[in-house]
């Protein structure tokens, strides 16, 4: 199934059943049964026993959860369905990744160049229009492709079909190379999905009455591009929040890239003053060691950067055999930074070790209710703001448990 048409928010919701709404105010919530799930598997002790005493809570809408590219845990990101479960969940933020079309229209993407893991791209005659074509599988060399959203124009993006970020290193044919899904993810809710464009994505959030954090994405074309400048780009984005009548206080726009958090700051600082600063690790970063941390947490404060958000592993350390809050975490909070994490529930199963996204703790995390354990640390011991995941209901039912 394409989509061929501009999405129709009011009608989409309109055909939702009764049961999914909630006075005009987005669907109603549920938190499933995964927290339920990650609690059980906790050890006995103190934060199971008041994880456990929540089971009966109702749930609510919190900004402590913020739904990471919707609920792609299950859904394929950036999609109306994705978001739409992330809402059900309870995320009070959502998030559009934005990345620019050759016409240079705003969409929901990750990247500019993933639309060939992300769509279903290179199995329509769009394929030819790609910036590497398909290059199938030969020997030990894997399966490759790129796609940008670049490289086509609003018009074709809309009829492109979302799936499963995946793709199949020993394809040999395109339609082989769509597969690849882990296998603790799911297609079960890729058919029919319907993509979406930054501005469609903001009147789909407003009408579920949550916050917005678009990411500004780091192009992959040189810039200008055709005459849209890096500052077009920053500019673009924050005036489709100004022409939707969206207030700036519900917005925490994003970037990795400096320049544009402080292009905020000066240009629209009613927005730049919640502009949030994406960090990640890197090789040979170490959060207990000053020495290999790039960020100047002062400078960045005197510029007007009130938001950092790093990755999960930069902010957790490991002492005397637990999880803790790093050095570089407290370093950061004590310049007066406002610190977001990012993101929960991305590794998949935990029974060996959780990945990059817990690089700094890897040695105690062999359980899924780590989730949860890194969740506490992060919440109360790092004292972040709000929590980026893949399954928003996790953070969502800490979140009231806790009343945060």
């Amino acid at each position: 199934m394409r989509n061929t048409a501009p999405l129709c928010i009011a009608a989409l919701m309109t055909a939702l059943p009764a049961a999914a709404q909630d006075s005009g105010n987005g669907p109603a919530l549920s938190y499933g049964n995964r927290p339920a799930y990650l609690v059980d598997k906790l050890p006995d002790g103190e934060l199971k026993d008041t994880l456990m005493s929540c089971a009966g809570q109702t749930p609510e809408r919190t900004g402590f959860s913020v739904g990471h590219r919707g609920a792609p845990l299950m859904f394929p990101e950036h999609t109306v369905e994705s978001n739409r479960a992330a809402a059900q969940m309870g995320a009070g933020v959502l998030e559009c990744d934005v990345a620019f079309t050759e016409d240079l229209e705003l969409v929901c993407r990750h990247a500019q160049n993933d639309l060939h893991t992300t769509t279903n791209i290179l199995t329509t005659d769009l394929a030819s229009e790609c910036t590497q074509a398909f290059t199938p599988a030969e020997g030990e060399t894997a399966a490759s492709a790129e796609c940008r959203t670049s490289d086509i124009t609003l018009e074709e993006f809309r009829t492109l079909s979302p799936k499963m970020d995946s793709f199949d290193a020993k394809a040999t044919t395109a339609e082989e190379f769509q597969g690849g899904v882990a296998p603790w993810r799911t297609t079960l809710y890729a058919e029919g999905a319907h993509l979406m464009t930054h501005a469609e994505s903001i009147e789909l959030f407003d009408s579920y009455g949550t916050d917005f954090t678009p990411e500004l994405k780091t192009p992959v074309v040189d810039m200008p591009f055709e005459g849209f400048s890096q500052q077009d780009y920053a500019q673009k984005l924050i005036d489709e929040y100004k022409a939707a009548g969206i207030e700036p206080s519900r917005v925490w726009p994003q970037s990795f890239v400096l320049d544009d958090v402080l292009y905020w700051i000066e240009a629209e600082p009613e927005f730049g003053a919640q502009a949030v600063f994406l960090v990640e690790w890197t090789e040979g970063f170490d959060e207990q060691d000053p020495e290999t941390w790039q960020e100047d947490f002062a400078s960045l404060a005197e510029q007007g950067v009130n938001y950092l958000a790093p990755s999960i592993n930069m902010l957790l350390t490991v002492e005397d055999g637990e999880m803790a809050a790093s050095a570089y975490a407290k370093a950061a909070k004590g310049a007066g930074l406002n610190l977001i994490a990012w993101t929960l529930e991305r590794s998949g199963p935990l029974a060996e070790g959780g990945g990059w996204y817990f690089e700094s703790v890897n040695d105690v995390i062999d359980n899924d209710a780590d989730y949860l354990e890194a969740l506490h640390v992060l919440a109360q011991d790092v004292g972040v703001d709000a929590v980026f995941s893949d399954w928003p209901a996790t953070v969502t039912y800490y979140a009231n448990c806790y009343g945060l």
